[in-house]
């Protein structure tokens, strides 16, 4: 029929290819079921660090990107934005400057001079995207965070 569509039909701009949260999330509720993707957490460390938390989140089933270079936590922010990320990791004396400089120009709800695995665990639960550490280069954080994302989220469909 002459109503059929003979160019390809461009994609809606500003369309990224991760897709957009709503369905990268298992809606269970309105019965309809999306695939959920893996987690992928930003880490930003004062030296550039970070790569034992990666370990930890990648060994639990998440995608870590750790962002290269000194200062790297005051970049979280926009990295995590570029990124489309579910949570972002800053580490620095408490965590604080990059969590709130990414709280404070993209509204992402932070929680920072966290100094325990645990306090990570609750503040994911709690539904706080950006977390602020004190120096904690561990693969148990990580590890911890990944599961309790997955705890509440839901785990991603091994595909």
């Amino acid at each position: 029929s002459m109503s059929r569509r003979l160019w390809p039909r461009r994609k809606r701009p500003g369309a990224s290819s991760r897709g957009n949260k709503q369905t990268n999330r298992l809606y269970q509720k309105k019965g309809v079921f999306i695939m959920a993707k893996k987690v992928l957490i930003v880490i930003g460390e004062r030296m550039g660090k970070g790569g034992h938390v990666a370990d930890g989140i990648r060994k639990a089933g998440g995608e870590a990107h750790v962002i290269p270079g000194m200062a790297a936590d005051m970049k979280l922010g926009d990295v995590m934005h570029e990124m489309n990320a579910d949570l972002g990791i800053s580490f620095c004396g408490s965590g604080g400057a990059g969590a709130l400089m990414a709280s404070n120009k993209y509204g992402y709800k932070c929680r920072h001079s966290m100094r325990s695995v645990d306090e990570g665990v609750t503040a994911v639960r709690d539904g706080i995207k950006v977390l602020g550490f004190g120096f904690m280069d561990i693969e148990e954080l990580g590890k911890r965070i990944v599961e309790t994302y997955y705890e509440v989220n839901g785990q991603p469909d091994e595909a």
